[in-house]
């Protein structure tokens, strides 16, 4: 598309913020709630985008150049009085340590993003894009971006005359160029600058640092090197976008990510897949059954074309009957035309009823107040389940989760898909899904809350973690106990798997790096009660100091499948009695995962390394990490493996 004249080589993509709370509006655009997947789909995506390379004694090319947004915690965008442009999140440095900054730092260590943005919003009082120790101190002294840091577009106007941060505009181009960004997304830093330089408040090393870093991610990705046609990828243009392979590959992709909910028995089998044979007749039902734009969510580019989930039906039946139920997805108000999908139903030999949300009511700007299925659709989908001649299944389009119990608990739905926006494709994917000619192997990102959790949890409280003495009962799986809808990791198959452990070490020593001459309980934490003890990780010698685990994964049933095998840890007994005081440790984090292809009746093996000093610690209160001596739980379905990790012993 560059080559075409239609797009830049620079892209402000992924969103690798966490999915912290359901409401968000934003959630569609990030990996789910769990930092560890955050972290590895950030680091992956950035090094498919810029696909770093050498061209003749110039090393360190990009194809394209990839940005890491929004640094940090920024997961609001309107709520209750509250918006993004106004909001202070108050973050402990617990939070920001193990939870929030885990993609950003994958994404910048691991993945070397040439870029990473600030967000709109304060942390601890102080705009993002204004805080050196977050841009200078963390983003590129830490983890040691090598590329520029960029507001979110107006940002720094936006805490000049929005959160009043600064007296004058000249101070706040002060204020952030001196804290490090290099980049502003709007004309702030152009109007002023000038000026800030002429009072003195900026310097022309600021400004010159801030140019260095912009100018060198074009370098690398050949902008001054003359005609791009003559460049390694100067053949590519717009004919590319939709070719054959392309577009399979936006079709695996939908298969991939449709979660099988719930699939109900029958009197001799599992409810899905639905036969074509046995289902001439099909009734495709809902406010999505005919949905091309809605699948696509937000920040999408020009589909090559839509399949909707009424054509993809229609490919494995002999006739559909298509009725909307809905006049839109707001579904709002008397005249919806209910009664002519249920009608539909009742002549049926099975019905597919797709509903669920769109970007009216998540999107940008836009964070949800209910975590109900819109207006009427509910009363659609148990009305035309009572009438329904055959199967019923219930498809949902959506980014965030959704309170679905009424339809869990009816057993007159037989079937529940998510497919989340599954894109241009999604219809082909979801018919593939139906009638079983791909067998669904999707986990759920995001943990499904009861309605009842939005009382208790206002979007503006950051903690991570539950408290409740106060009533609050925490966030994500890692952190909240009380009941869900649907578990996060959540997924069903069309076949069954089992798992046995073929490897895992029963101990492992942590070694001790540094002085060699001071003692062990010099870098040892205890607590008053009882010896147990962590060690440091800036105390450990980490490199190579990883987990074997080797799985092996049979497939029981009948039919081929995929399966995601899923690697949860446990710290010793309590944090506080791991020696790590005020570390609330998770109950269980997933610290591994893997996706492997299995035929009916045979056996894969998964080979797995779980690093010590990233996956096994914990976090305390001031945000260090420390690795707890003792006994550490991995659970891997209905496996548990117990790991004693101890510490060499040093001095006297």
């Amino acid at each position: 598309m560059y080559n075409g004249g239609r797009a830049g080589l620079t892209f402000w993509s992924p969103n690798v913020n966490i999915f912290r709370d359901p409401r968000w509006g934003r959630g569609q655009e990030t990996p789910g709630e769990d930092p560890a997947i955050s972290a590895r789909y950030a680091a992956a995506y950035v090094r498919g985008l810029q696909q770093p390379y050498t061209s003749g004694h110039h090393h360190n090319r990009l194809k394209l150049a990839a940005c890491c947004k929004h640094f940090t915690a920024y997961d609001l965008d309107s709520w209750g009085g509250t918006d993004r442009f106004h909001f202070n999140a108050v973050v402990g440095a617990q939070d920001l340590e193990d939870t929030f900054n885990v993609p950003f730092r994958a994404c910048v260590a691991e993945g070397r993003a040439a870029s990473v943005m600030c967000s709109y919003n304060q942390v601890n009082g102080v705009p993002t894009c204004a805080d050196a120790a977050f841009l200078r101190g963390t983003i590129r002294g830490k983890w040691r971006l090598d590329g520029y840091i960029v507001s979110d577009c107006d940002s720094v106007d936006v805490f000049f005359r929005d959160q009043h941060y600064t007296r004058t505009a000249e101070d706040a181009v002060a204020a952030t160029l001196r804290a490090g960004l290099d980049l502003d997304c709007g004309p702030f830093l152009a109007l002023y600058t000038e000026s800030a330089v002429a009072g003195g408040k900026v310097s022309n090393a600021d400004v010159d640092a801030a140019l260095v870093n912009t100018v060198t991610v074009q370098m690398r990705l050949g902008m001054f090197d003359g005609d791009p046609a003559s460049g390694p990828f100067g053949h590519l243009g717009p004919a590319d976008v939709c070719t054959r392979a392309h577009q399979d590959l936006a079709l695996d992709a939908a298969r991939q990510g449709v979660v099988l909910l719930k699939n109900q028995r029958g009197k001799h089998r599992d409810v899905l897949p639905l036969r074509p044979a046995a289902h001439r007749v099909v009734a495709v039902v809902g406010p999505h059954a005919d949905a091309t734009v809605a699948m696509i969510g937000n920040y999408a580019g020009k589909p090559c074309r839509y399949t909707t989930p009424l054509q993809g039906v229609a490919g494995y039946v002999a006739r559909t009957v298509h009725q909307a139920g809905c006049t839109d997805v707001a579904c709002w108000g008397k005249n919806q035309p209910i009664a002519a999908a249920v009608d539909a139903a009742r002549q049926a030999d099975a019905t597919v009823v797709v509903a669920g949300l769109d970007q009216k009511v998540e999107a940008e700007g836009l964070d949800r107040t209910s975590l109900l299925l819109p207006g009427r659709q509910a009363e659609l989908i148990s009305a035309v389940a009572k009438a329904a001649k055959g199967p019923v299944i219930l498809v949902l389009m959506s980014g965030g989760p959704i309170d679905i119990a009424f339809a869990k608990n009816d057993p007159r739905i037989d079937g529940i898909l998510w497919a989340g926006y599954p894109g241009q494709a999604g219809g082909q994917a979801i018919a593939d899904v139906i009638f079983g000619q791909h067998n669904p192997g999707g986990k759920l990102p995001v943990t499904w809350y009861p309605q009842d959790y939005l009382q208790k949890v206002p979007m503006t409280n950051m903690a991570m973690r539950a408290n409740p003495a106060r009533g609050y009962p925490g966030r994500t799986y890692r952190f909240y106990t009380g009941p869900t809808i649907h578990p996060f990791g959540h997924g069903l198959s069309y076949t069954q798997f089992t798992h046995s452990l073929a490897h895992a070490p029963a101990q492992l020593t942590v070694r001790l790096s540094g002085d060699r001459a001071a003692t062990t309980a010099s870098l040892l934490n205890a607590t008053r009660t009882r010896p147990a003890r962590a060690v440091r990780v800036a105390h450990a010698r980490c490199e190579g100091l990883t987990v074997p685990v080797h799985v092996d994964v049979r497939n029981v049933g009948d039919r081929d499948g995929a399966h995601a095998v899923l690697v949860y840890h446990a710290a010793p007994s309590s944090s506080s009695a791991a020696g790590v005081p005020g570390a609330d440790a998770p109950a269980r984090q997933l610290v591994a995962f893997e996706k492997v292809h299995v035929p009916a009746g045979g056996v894969a093996r998964v080979e797995m390394g779980i690093d010590v000093c990233d996956r096994l610690s914990v976090a305390d209160r001031n945000g260090v990490r420390r690795i707890p001596v003792g006994e550490h739980r991995l659970m891997i379905g209905e496996l548990t493996h117990s790991v004693t990790l101890g510490v060499e012993q040093l001095g006297v």
